[in-house]
């Protein structure tokens, strides 16, 4: 889970596939849209990609706080 508190963050609202392996230069972003799976393996957008799951795993919660998170908002429903 990533805070609220974090502001908008790069990627919010779309689909995304980051396939990675032993030779980043195969790597492969798959996006989600409305019309079908776009994939991306041009470096310059593998590198911004990689920098939006960097983003995200140092803002994310973890799996413990997630857990509490979740259960203070059901408490108040």
């Amino acid at each position: 889970m990533i805070p609220v508190e974090c502001g908008a963050f790069p990627g919010a609202g779309h689909a995304l596939l980051y396939a990675e392996g032993a030779v980043p230069r195969l790597d492969t972003v798959q996006l989600d849209s409305a019309h079908g799976p776009e994939f991306t393996h041009a470096e310059a957008q593998l590198a911004k990609y990689r920098a939006h799951l960097d983003w995200m795993a140092e803002n994310a919660l973890t799996p413990e706080r997630s857990r509490d998170f979740i259960h203070a908002i059901a408490r108040q429903l």
